[in-house]
């Protein structure tokens, strides 16, 4: 039986891109496929994985890959043919670097998983290189929103189709939203730049005088925890803003909220977004690219302020938190919009996508 093979950096994070390799991974594997993830380094995964998922790393810890290049390149050769792989998926399409030697002379249908937006390089110049690698020899790029997909098309002009394929709900659109009886604002995200929580923090600021009884709950952890803590303390909001790290069950979390609120600098997609949705918390959003610019309609489903804007930010968690009315409508907006992201039919354009066996390796 052929194996269809998903290449990540590893498991053994929190993040966005690794929760939904193993989702769709997870999904593919109870219809019946033979699955194989391949870490790069650490065979452990920090969220469950079907009891028929195979976890392969290539290393045990996280070598060198300058100086372990061709040692990579042949473990990764190694384990797609001990593994019979007839489709590998990368979830990040910096991973060509690897797969096209790796592959070569196979018959391994390769595909390019995005997760940032095309403009977005993360400070690395051969992540742009291997864009335009993966356009010109993959067999297909999976991008996350249309707005993406276009922009690749007209960057790239790849040999290959590119599709739009949103990241799933992780879980069942919950039977009953969230209650919303607290003062509770949620956010949740990794601690670091590109996720804006110092501008929440300061717009935190202009908030709490007005809404006193009001909490933030900011959920994650992250290289920049000290210096956030350093801004809350210098605002003096050590008592109205909690920073408590990672929560296994995040699910209670939106459960308990009563707001949710990303003030990101970019996003990829946004998946907390569609899970605080699927809870039925109103969600204030900045308009960011490239996830909650297609996700989100103002006044509808969110209220949408620019990046970067603490004042704009603290206005519309105000407008909310002081309108009942306005956040029940928010409320049924969201809920409504994330039925569009229920795992099933994403996951039938998955297995449409990797068993359609006219498509051959190049």
């Amino acid at each position: 039986m052929s194996t269809i093979a998903f290449l990540t950096g590893t498991l053994n994070a929190l993040a966005g891109a690794e929760r939904m390799t193993t989702t769709i991974a997870n999904a593919l594997a109870a219809r019946g496929h033979k699955i194989c993830i391949i870490s790069l380094w650490d065979t452990r995964s920090v969220f469950p994985l079907h009891p028929a998922v195979c976890h392969v790393g290539l290393f045990d810890t996280r070598p060198s890959f300058k100086a372990q290049y061709l040692a990579t390149v042949r473990r990764l050769r190694r384990v797609l043919r001990e593994h019979r792989v007839t489709a590998l998926v990368e979830a990040d399409t910096m991973l060509a670097w690897f797969t096209l030697p790796a592959t070569l002379g196979c018959r391994i249908r390769r595909v390019g998983w995005e997760h940032c937006h095309f403009d977005e390089d993360l400070g690395r110049k051969a992540r742009r290189v291997a864009r335009r690698m993966a356009a010109r020899w993959h067999n297909a790029i999976v991008v996350l929103t249309e707005s993406d997909r276009q922009r690749w098309i007209d960057a790239t002009h790849p040999r290959c189709p590119v599709l739009a394929l949103p990241n799933p709900l992780p879980f069942p659109i919950p039977t009953a939203p969230a209650r919303r009886l607290g003062k509770q604002v949620l956010a949740v995200g990794r601690l670091t730049g590109a996720k804006g929580f110092d501008t929440l923090i300061r717009a935190w600021a202009d908030v709490t005088p007005s809404a006193p009884e009001w909490t933030l709950t900011i959920i994650g952890e992250g290289e920049d925890r000290s210096q956030l803590e350093s801004l809350r303390a210098e605002l003096d909001l050590v008592d109205s803003v909690q920073m408590p790290g990672t929560r296994s069950d995040i699910a209670e979390t939106y459960r308990q909220a009563s707001l949710f609120c990303l003030s990101s600098r970019y996003e990829g997609f946004g998946l907390v977004l569609i899970e605080a949705m699927a809870f039925g918390l109103p969600v204030v959003s900045t308009n960011c690219e490239a996830g909650p610019r297609s996700l989100l309609r103002d006044g509808e489903n969110a209220l949408v302020v620019p990046v970067d804007t603490p004042r704009a930010l603290a206005t519309a968690l105000l407008s909310v938190m002081q309108d009942e009315r306005r956040a029940a409508q928010l409320a049924a907006g969201a809920r409504l919009s994330a039925q569009r992201f229920e795992l099933a039919p994403i996951i039938d354009k998955w297995e449409a996508l990797l068993t359609d066996h006219t498509v051959t390796g190049r």
